[in-house]
C-alpha cells in the first residue's frame, strides 16, 4: 500500500508539472526543483495552486484530465466542480453510465453536458441523476442513447426547465407523449434535434412544441416519417422565430407545410426538403411570394438588411415534381441561394430536370467567360 501511495504521489507531481507547462505556455514563466514561479511567487506543490490558476489550467486540458484533477483532493474537487460550466464525456466508450452516476452529484453547476455515444450506454437512472443535481443545464446532448425511455424525458422536464439546446437524435424509444410532456416544462428551448426519433416526432409532439416552445429557432426532424402537415403547420404558427428546419425524409408532408412556413416564419434561413416528393411548384411560388411581400413591408431604414433576410440554404434533392421555372424564380428571389461551384446552398441532387437552374453569380460568370475573345488557331 505504501508503494502504491508513493507511485500516486509521483504521478500527481508529474501531472502538476505538465499542467503548469500548459498554464504558462510551455513553462516560459519558469520552473525549477523548488517549484513553479508565478509573478514573483513560487508554488512549491500541486496542493498550493490558487483556485484561479487551477480553473485556468482546467480550461486548457481535455475533459478526461479535468475529471482526474477533480479527484486529487477535496480542494481541487470543490473548485473544479463549482467552477466548471462545460463537460463532455463522449470519450468514455465503455462505462459512461456509471461515470455519469458518479459525477452528476458533484458537477452541479454544469450548463453544458455532452453525452454523445458511439454505442448505447446511458440508462434512465443516469439521466434522472443528471436532472436531480444539474438543474442549471442549458445544453444537453443525449444523441444515440437507444436505451433511454420516456422516464428520462419526464425527469428532464421537472429537473432541467432551463434547457435551451437539446439533442436527442437517434433516441428511438422516446414516444410523442413523452416529448409533448417535455415541452410543457422546457419552454425556453431554442435548438432541438429530433433526427431519427421516429416514434417521438409525430404531429402530436409538434403540436406540443408549437403550443409551448415559442422561442424555438432550430429544429431537426430528419427521417421522422410520421411527421405530417398538421404538425408542421402547428409548428409554423407557434414558432414564428424559426430559422432552421430540417424536414429531410419527412415523406408525408405536402405543399401545405411549406406554405405555412412561408407565411408564418419570416426569419426562416435554412430549409431541408430532401426526398419530400409531394412538394410541387406551389410550395416554391409561396416562398417567392412571401419574399416579395416581406421586402415591400420593410422599413426604408432597414433596406441595408434586405439581402440578409430570407432563405440562405435550401435542399430540394429528390423533389422530382419541381419544374425549372418555379425553382429559377425561387433562386432569383433569394440572392443567398447559390448553385455555383463551391457555394452550393441550393442543393438539387437527383433532380435531372432542374439542371438549367442557375444562381445570379453563375450566370454572370458564364457571361464573363463568353466575353473573352477566342484565341486564334
Amino acid at each position: 500500500m505504501a508503494g502504491e501511495g508513493k507511485a500516486r504521489s509521483e504521478d500527481l507531481n508529474l501531472c502538476f508539472e505538465k499542467l503548469m507547462m500548459l498554464a504558462f505556455g510551455g513553462g516560459k514563466s519558469g520552473s525549477s526543483e523548488g517549484g513553479v514561479k508565478m509573478e514573483g511567487a513560487v508554488i512549491p506543490d500541486w496542493k498550493d495552486i490558487p483556485v484561479e490558476l487551477l480553473l485556468r489550467i482546467v480550461s486548457l486540458v481535455d475533459d478526461r484530465t479535468v475529471i482526474m484533477a477533480s479527484g486529487v483532493c477535496s480542494g481541487w474537487r470543490d473548485a473544479i466542480c463549482m467552477g466548471l460550466p462545460h463537460l463532455c464525456l463522449s470519450w468514455c466508450k465503455n462505462n459512461m453510465n456509471n461515470l455519469v452516476l458518479s459525477l452528476a452529484p458533484k458537477f452541479t453547476k454544469l450548463q453544458t453536458l455532452v453525452l454523445r455515444q458511439d454505442k448505447p450506454q446511458l440508462e434512465d437512472h443516469a439521466v434522472e441523476t443528471i436532472a436531480s443535481y444539474c438543474r442549471d443545464l442549458q445544453d444537453l446532448d443525449l444523441s444515440k442513447s437507444f436505451k433511454l425511455s420516456d422516464l428520462s424525458l419526464y425527469a428532464l422536464a421537472h429537473g432541467c426547465p432551463n434547457l435551451i439546446k437539446l439533442n436527442i437524435s437517434g433516441c428511438t424509444a422516446f414516444s410523442d407523449a413523452g416529448l409533448e410532456y417535455l415541452t410543457k416544462f422546457c419552454q425556453k428551448l431554442k435548438i432541438l434535434n429530433l433526427c431519427g426519433c421516429v416514434k417521438g416526432a409525430t404531429d402530436r409532439a409538434l403540436k406540443g412544441i408549437g403550443r409551448n416552445c415559442s422561442q424555438l429557432q432550430s429544429l431537426n426532424l430528419g427521417w421522422c416519417e410520421n411527421v405530417g402537415d398538421a404538425g408542421v403547420m402547428s409548428l409554423a404558427y407557434g414558432c414564428p422565430d424559426l430559422r432552421t428546419l430540417d424536414l429531410c425524409g419527412c415523406v408525408c408532408i405536402t405543399d401545405d407545410s411549406v406554405i405555412a412556413l412561408a407565411n408564418m416564419c419570416p426569419h426562416l434561413r435554412s430549409l431541408g426538403l430532401y426526398y419530400c416528393r409531394n412538394i410541387t411548384d406551389r410550395a416554391m411560388y409561396s416562398l417567392v411570394h412571401n419574399r416579395v411581400k416581406n421586402k415591400l413591408s420593410m422599413w426604408e431604414s432597414m433596406k441595408g438588411r434586405c439581402d440578409e433576410e430570407g432563405l440562405r440554404s435550401l435542399n430540394i434533392s429528390q423533389c422530382t415534381a419541381l419544374t425549372p421555372p418555379a425553382v429559377q424564380a425561387l433562386c432569383d428571389s433569394f440572392p443567398a441561394l447559390h448553385t455555383c461551384s463551391g457555394r452550393h446552398s441550393l442543393v438539387m441532387s437527383g433532380c435531372l430536370n432542374l439542371t438549367s437552374v442557375h444562381c445570379v453569380c453563375a450566370v454572370q460568370a458564364h457571361r464573363s467567360a463568353s466575353s473573352f475573345p477566342h484565341p486564334a488557331h
